[in-house]
């Protein structure tokens, strides 16, 4: 995969996932809840932590800035890479805040995410505290976005 095999098997530190929650929310914050965008741009269902699905996709669809995205939330849980998974999508949104679009999902609750996988791989690899500073990130997550003041997006599980 071009571009693929350089972020397949990176192992973050605990520092460098915190900052990439910390920056990633400033520009959520930054941002409207309701985004209003313009085509063209790909639009994403649910990842739930594959990653290598994800790297498909981009590889697919051409990673980012060459393309615009707006994915539709449910970044984590089922899956057995949602760490990776998440830390890739928040990575692109803070290289390229214009380019990627992340809404949040259900599986983007903290109620929902304790019991599906997310809350145990992040107390597996790391600690629950950086479960936490992941919570207080996509708190922040729009809900919501329309595409050329005519298509409505948002996840179905919301």
């Amino acid at each position: 995969m071009r571009g693929a095999k350089s972020i397949r098997n990176v192992q973050l530190s605990e520092n460098e996932i915190r900052g990439l929650c910390l920056k990633s929310r400033e520009i959520f914050l930054s941002q409207p809840m309701l985004l209003e965008l313009r085509a063209p741009l790909k639009i994403c269902g649910d990842i739930h932590g594959q990653y290598s699905d994800l790297l498909r996709l981009f590889e697919y669809g051409s990673f980012p800035p060459e393309s615009n995205y707006l994915f539709l939330g449910d970044y984590v849980d089922r899956g057995k890479q949602s760490l990776e998974t998440i830390c890739l999508l928040l990575a692109y949104k803070i290289k390229y805040p214009h380019n990627i679009f992340l809404l949040r999902g259900n599986h983007e609750c903290a109620r929902i995410n304790r019991i599906y996988g997310f809350y145990d791989e992040c107390k597996r690899r790391y600690n629950t505290k950086l479960w936490r500073i992941f919570t207080d990130c996509f708190n922040c997550l729009p809900v919501a976005a329309i595409i050329e003041e005519k298509i409505f997006c948002c996840h179905g599980g919301l």
